[in-house]
């Protein structure tokens, strides 16, 4: 998928750092970021580990990850002791996560518990997921207006979903929202790139998934004080939901 002359220059920029200590660092990982270097890595590729690396100046470790369309609140550590306590902590679910993601269409409900298990592929494993949703804003666009009969008749409906989950499986928010039959905007694979293109042209999001690792908290690894990261909302955000800007 072709990226915009807009969105390749944007790409190209510093990572903007959201906090940073001797031991830790957090990034707000834009979209189109890969944590880390893939399998099988392309020429273009964006990995946010080497970038931050050459930025700082310092070796960093990952400590978690987000998939490559999602933006926000990513963690790295800076120093071994450190790196290893964080490292337990996420294995611990120690970590508070909180993501906030943008749905075409009505919430099933304002507050809602998903339960629904998730296999990574055919033949794997099933696992055991729970994510946390409710509802944080919601509102007819009026550019929608053609899709009015999409979603139960809600397709001219937008929704501000915040998710929590408990678990951590494979493209589980994304995953989950498909199960409420309210896909993600912007996700290609599991909304159809029909209704991304056709989304994406009418809110002029582009091809961007608005879904937003939007923070993380946890207890410093070294000092034991209670720190939350929190990343801005991004424009295609802001663009969806004008109130979120005053």
């Amino acid at each position: 998928m072709k990226k915009t002359d807009t969105e390749a220059l944007s790409m190209t920029e510093a990572l903007k750092i959201l906090y940073q200590d001797e031991w830790l660092v957090a990034i707000d990982k834009p979209a189109g970021h890969l944590v880390h270097p893939a399998e099988s890595p392309q020429d273009d590729d964006l990995v946010a580990m080497k970038i931050l690396r050459d930025q700082i100046g310092k070796r960093v470790n990952t400590i978690h990850r987000i998939d490559r369309p999602t933006s926000g609140v990513l963690l790295f550590g800076l120093e071994k002791q450190a790196t290893k306590k964080l490292h337990k902590a996420l294995e611990l679910h120690d970590f508070d996560k909180s993501y906030w993601a943008v749905v075409q269409g009505k919430a099933p409900a304002e507050q809602w518990q998903c339960h629904q298990p998730i296999q990574k592929e055919d033949g794997a494993p099933v696992r055991e997921a729970h994510t946390s949703f409710r509802v944080l804003e919601s509102r007819k666009v009026e550019a929608l207006a053609s899709l009015e009969e999409q979603c139960a008749g809600h397709g001219d409906i937008l929704t501000l979903i915040e998710a929590i989950p408990h678990s951590g499986r494979f493209h589980q928010i994304r995953r989950h929202l498909l199960h409420a039959d309210i896909p993600i905007v912007g996700d290609y694979r599991y909304a159809g790139i029909e209704t991304c293109d056709r989304i994406g042209e009418l809110l002029a999001s582009g091809t961007r998934m608005l879904l937003q690792a939007k923070s993380l908290t946890l207890d410093h690894p070294i000092t034991g004080d209670k720190l939350t990261i929190t990343a801005p909302l991004g424009p295609n955000f802001l663009r969806c939901f004008p109130s979120l800007a005053e």
